[in-house]
């Protein structure tokens, strides 16, 4: 019995201690509920877009990609429009909502393929140069009046009838280009118009430049439509060499400068240029717009690297950046490329920044902001803020700008640029972020556009500081003073 009994406490202990038989099944721990993350600020993912845009090569790449498929695409051309086309496909397949390309009507001039100036006394030797665009078609030989700066000639009673004006004044380097800004419309727009007024035959001038090598720079002159003289722009080596000349002819030492200078520039019949509008849609007010872009266009002689194919694929490059992190801004972010940036036109057409505006004219306001970069691929070294009352934005860009090397402005900004300056004028508030310009002339406009004077870093750091500003603007509900319409667009 009491074996028995010994057994049965056995096995009754068992079943309660989980030896040697079936237990009473144990609570199992209960997992931890996970706590919610929480979503990040603007500032903060502002700063994960700018410090990841510093290692990206999105923009490079699309610079690579259109300057060796397209070369240079000049205004109105069929390069240009064939660029515009494959960009729209680009950027669908990048993503974007859409991607469109708008057409307007466009004036083209086309540069000849006989562009050609010399000395022809009192020491015969040919000089570097090439006609301005919008220049007429021309083969003059004439005596040259040489003119050491633009106020000395408007201020010299010289007659210059039958002659050849030459301006050789050189342009001031800055960081912020204020020297071409004080003589690209002075001298290059105006001058060939003053010179014939005068009696001019044709129109030289040094080239708008800070480089001292032997390339002439490209640029638009107002339009002639065939009715004005011939205008070149020389290289600044031959502006120091014709200057020389003109001095020793002043001294008695030499004759009369001659110039023989050939333009074959042609105006093709009304043709067509384009704009490429591409879109995130904004998820909670998709109504209101942020318009970000650069030109498509470029210059003949070079590939448009500098001008301003980096421009627009900086512009592409940060909207890419909100893509790639799944990101979905509250407000709707329109790229916008603009055609037709470096030409003139006549009355009653425009460029692509003019066209963009006109067509959309409607929603200026509910343009929140407008940004463009058309001043290369180096450093964003300065900030300009549009006015508004919420100084907390201001310290905002200070903290994500400043690791950057950015300084913001404390002087909010008054105007747009090349293209958004027509959306200025309709009431849109404009940002900028300032690029180093102190070598950009170097390059500009001249057969040295190439991809090769990029640098890569220099160009990341650019998206960088415009994929956090971007962010900013386009999350939130930040509200720019918006700047009066202009009398003309009331």
């Amino acid at each position: 019995m009491k074996i028995a009994a010994v057994a049965f406490a056995a096995l009754v202990f068992a079943g309660f201690s989980g030896i040697g038989g079936p237990a009473l099944a144990k609570p199992k721990p209960m997992m931890p509920v996970p706590k919610p993350v929480p979503a990040l600020t603007p500032e903060a993912q502002a700063a994960i877009l700018r410090d990841d845009a510093l290692q990206s090569n999105v923009a490079y790449q699309w610079v690579s990609d259109i300057t060796t498929r397209f070369g240079a695409r000049p205004a109105g051309s069929a390069k240009e429009r064939a660029a515009g086309e494959w960009a729209a496909s680009r950027l669908k397949a990048m993503g974007f909502d859409t991607a469109v390309v708008e057409s307007f009507p466009y004036h083209a001039w086309v540069r000849g393929a006989n562009d050609s100036i010399e000395v022809t006394g009192p020491f015969p030797q040919k000089l570097v140069g090439v006609a301005l665009g919008g220049s007429t078609a021309g083969d003059v030989e004439a005596e040259a009046a040489v003119f050491e700066s633009w106020q000395t000639f408007l201020d010299s009673t010289i007659d210059v009838t039958g002659k050849i004006v030459v301006i050789i004044q050189p342009m001031a380097r800055s960081t912020a280009g204020e020297g071409y800004g004080a003589m690209s419309g002075a001298i290059r727009w105006a001058g060939p118009q003053a010179a014939q007024k005068r009696g001019a035959v044709g129109f030289v001038l040094r080239s708008l430049s800070t480089d001292d090598h032997r390339f002439p720079h490209a640029g638009a002159t107002n339009w002639s439509d065939g009715k004005g003289i011939p205008a070149m722009a020389i290289s600044a080596p031959d502006a120091e060499q014709l200057g020389r000349i003109a001095a020793m002819q002043r001294k008695g030492e030499a004759g009369p400068v001659r110039l023989h200078m050939v333009s074959g520039a042609v105006f093709p019949p009304l043709g067509t240029s384009v704009n490429v509008v591409a879109e995130i849609k904004g998820s909670e007010h998709p109504e209101q717009v942020v318009v970000i872009g650069g030109h498509l266009d470029s210059w003949d002689l070079g590939t448009g690297a500098i001008d301003d194919g980096a421009g627009h694929a900086i512009a592409i490059a940060a909207a890419k950046a909100i893509l790639d992190h799944g990101l979905r801004p509250k407000r709707t972010i329109r790229v916008v490329l603009w055609g037709s940036e470096e030409m003139s036109q006549p009355d009653g057409f425009g460029s692509g920044g003019f066209n963009y505006a006109r067509a959309h004219a409607s929603e200026a306001g509910n343009m929140v902001a407008a940004m463009e970069a058309d001043f290369g691929a180096d450093k964003v070294i300065t900030a300009s803020l549009p006015a508004t009352a919420d100084t907390a934005y201001g310290k905002t860009m200070n903290r994500l700008l400043t690791p950057l090397g950015i300084a913001v402005k404390r002087e909010p900004s008054t105007e747009g640029d090349s293209d958004t300056d027509v959306l200025h004028d309709l009431g849109v508030p404009c940002l900028t972020l300032n690029q180093d310009g102190y070598d950009y002339f170097n390059t500009h406009h001249t057969p040295d556009d190439v991809l090769d004077r990029i640098h890569p870093e220099n160009l990341n750091q650019v998206v960088a500081a415009w994929s956090a500003t971007l962010w900013m603007v386009a999350d939130s509900d930040i509200s720019f003073t918006r700047p009066e319409p202009t009398k003309a667009e009331k």
